[in-house]
């Protein structure tokens, strides 16, 4: 079997259908968002945006000077 880049292959959908060795992930995402509500999901993802904005604000600026 040819190595396929889902990431890059499979933008319009899955090109192996039910060979996708990914299949498991894809099931577990529908069973989550089916099973989760907007407002949870909705929720967690300002969550992650939060921590995202402290980690960054935690580290040490970096300059960048142009050369000449």
């Amino acid at each position: 079997m040819a190595e396929v880049n889902c990431a890059a292959d499979c933008t319009n959908g899955c090109i192996l259908g039910e060979d996708c060795p990914n299949q498991e992930y894809t099931q577990q995402a529908a069973r989550f968002i089916e099973n989760t509500s907007l407002d949870k999901i909705l929720e967690m993802a300002d969550e992650a945006v939060r921590r995202k904005m402290i980690e960054r604000a935690s580290q040490p600026r970096k300059w960048i000077i142009p050369e000449d």
